[in-house]
């Protein structure tokens, strides 16, 4: 497989998505970026955004074995792991697999259940296994999260904490649609007497587990040089300087950044990083990763606006 095989393959992977989602070409391409760069995605938007739809969409574009979690707030983390069950038949204990056990998992409104069982994504989107009863399973090595969830100012809603947070390698805020956009989804889906679905839509799955694998292999060849690299960890460690922010990035989120950059490079179809595919990813990369200072909270600043801020003042490679 070439570059230009992975550009392809994603062209097909947005054609088929486009079957049911109308707009978010900003969203499936960091959904894109994000697949092809081996990390997990954070959808949050007010419902009736599609952010579950687009996800199953997606999913249904993928010959991967897939697993959804409907998170509520009775949930435990037994529900998404699983546990050992004692068969009186044989006098010995099974493992009845929970639905985590998948290669793409749609943990859908992650933030309506309590932190102790967000805690039991934690292992699994960091090393992608899962320990039961003192055994550790294996999720494989595409094992991938898209979480969506609504935002923390409405009610029934629990804050992620840094920790789960820093695992997704995006955050995306779904925004409304455009008058012409919310017009044709309008007349689409009020003309219907059922739910869109993906399936009854026609998305055919385009890519297996092979495939996505050796298109993985590829983004890992595409070129990074030390410019771009001096500018990922100018950009990370501007974080961390900012009077504005309490809390900067991790040096895993540059790790991640830089893998990210090499996937946007090669569904754009270029063997090497540009700094415009680092500034394209870095607010979607970090704005989960830092937290605003009490003082920046009291004058109205956004974390958006702060990271903004630092992408006008860093010095870009040239």
């Amino acid at each position: 497989m070439q570059i230009s095989d992975v550009h392809n393959l994603s062209a097909r992977l947005k054609g088929e998505i486009g079957k049911v989602i109308i707009g978010q070409a900003d969203t499936v391409e960091l959904m894109l970026t994000a697949l092809f760069s081996g990390g997990h995605v954070l959808l949050e938007g007010p419902p009736g955004t599609a952010k579950t739809l687009l996800a199953r969409a997606f999913c249904r574009s993928l010959s991967l074995r897939f697993g959804r979690i409907q998170f509520t707030p009775d949930m435990l983390p037994a529900d998404i792991l699983g546990s050992n069950l004692f068969n009186f038949q044989t006098s010995t204990f099974s493992l009845t697999k929970g639905p985590i056990f998948c290669d793409l998992l749609l943990a859908d409104e992650i933030n309506r259940t309590p932190p102790k069982t967000q805690a039991a994504l934690l292992e699994a989107m960091q090393e992608r296994k899962v320990t039961l009863d003192g055994t550790r399973y294996d999720l494989g090595d595409r094992f991938m999260v898209i979480a969506t969830q609504n935002p923390i100012e409405q009610q029934g809603t629990y804050p992620l904490p840094e920790a789960q947070l820093d695992r997704f390698l995006f955050k995306h805020v779904l925004g409304y649609p455009s008058a012409s956009e919310e017009r044709r989804i309008i007349d689409e889906a009020g003309n219907s007497a059922v739910t869109l679905d993906p399936e009854q839509a026609g998305i055919e799955a385009v890519l297996d587990a092979a495939t996505l694998a050796e298109a993985i292999r590829v983004v890992t060849t595409v070129r990074l040089n030390d410019a771009n690299l001096d500018y990922i960890v100018s950009l990370i460690r501007a974080t961390r300087e900012s009077p504005s922010l309490a809390v900067g990035a991790s040096p895993r989120s540059g790790a991640l950044l830089a893998r990210a950059a090499r996937a946007r490079a090669t569904l754009d179809g270029r063997d090497y990083v540009l700094p415009d595919d680092i500034k394209a990813l870095y607010l979607p990369s970090m704005r989960h990763r830092v937290l605003l200072s009490p003082s920046a909270e009291i004058e109205g600043q956004t974390v958006d606006g702060v990271l903004q801020g630092l992408l006008e003042r860093i010095e870009i490679p040239r």
